[in-house]
């Protein structure tokens, strides 16, 4: 058996998984990922743990391939094996086309950050920006604003919450709505309305809403300047029920326009994904 194993070494989090290059059983292992603050900790931990779970010996394995900010903290091979760094928006590109089986798309990667990728299958994975609002600083806003930085619970507290205290809306702002194209229940303003009474709940959801139409807005503009229709949405975030939800409400707004925000299974694995599939 021959198998290429993929390492994504982020911000927070270390994502593995491999690909069977053949035999009948040939395809994609099972991803996993670790915790750790330590770079050096996480990969090695990673690594052992996925080798364990799935009885990989280290004669098994063909290569192993690394991209993320903490890759570089590697200077060596993984226990004798190759070790090669890929650029993250190559494997970016790669991941998002492979979950979607498209052929062309602008492939989201919300992460701690959010970047911006127009993929194209056979040929260049082109970075087109990005921003430094992502899961970064939800959670950083959130420890900050609410005294909590566990995702879990800040989506918890979130689900009580009432925008209506938080946001500026284009509903507050007229009576009339001399921007006809647009729904009245836009926002206007991320906490440009924020109530005297608004509790812990409201401040979580609009912490949400802020991060998650800023990501939606920028990949809208991206699709636009590189003449793509379907968005492919990937990194943590999209594990998040408010973030299908809101994205649903995306789709619904530029449905005229042919966009379609696309959050495939495994989305939260697609740059490790594409990491392997460079291999």
């Amino acid at each position: 058996m021959s198998i290429v194993i993929g390492i994504d070494v982020g911000g927070s989090t270390t994502k593995i998984v491999g690909f069977k290059k053949c035999g009948d059983d040939r395809g994609l292992i099972e991803p996993q990922f670790v915790k750790a603050n330590d770079p050096i900790t996480s990969i090695y931990g990673a690594f052992g743990k996925f080798t364990d779970e799935n009885r990989i010996s280290l004669s098994e394995i063909d290569k192993v391939m690394m991209t993320g900010v903490g890759s570089a903290y590697l200077s060596r091979g993984l226990y004798g094996l190759e070790c090669v760094k890929v650029p993250e928006f190559k494997s970016i590109g790669l991941g998002g086309l492979y979950l979607s089986k498209l052929e062309r798309a602008l492939c989201v990667s919300m992460g701690t950050g959010t970047a911006l990728v127009h993929a194209v299958r056979g040929g260049e994975m082109s970075y087109l920006g990005g921003t430094g609002v992502g899961g970064g600083t939800l959670m950083g806003l959130s420890k900050l604003l609410l005294q909590v930085e566990e995702i879990e619970h800040i989506t918890e507290m979130a689900n009580g919450g009432d925008l209506r205290k938080i946001d500026l809306r284009i509903s507050d702002m007229t009576k009339e709505n001399t921007l006809s194209e647009l729904s009245r229940d836009l926002t206007a303003a991320n906490f440009g309305n924020v109530s005297d009474i608004a509790e812990k709940c409201d401040v979580a959801s609009g912490l949400l809403n802020m991060v998650l139409e800023t990501v939606g807005m920028i990949s809208v503009f991206g699709a636009r300047s590189c003449g793509v229709k379907n968005i492919i949405l990937t990194g943590n975030l999209t594990e998040l029920d408010y973030c299908k939800k809101k994205f649903v409400q995306f789709n619904e707004m530029y449905e005229k326009e042919g966009l379609n925000f696309i959050i495939p299974p495994l989305a939260r694995f697609a740059t490790v994904i594409g990491t392997a599939l460079c291999g």
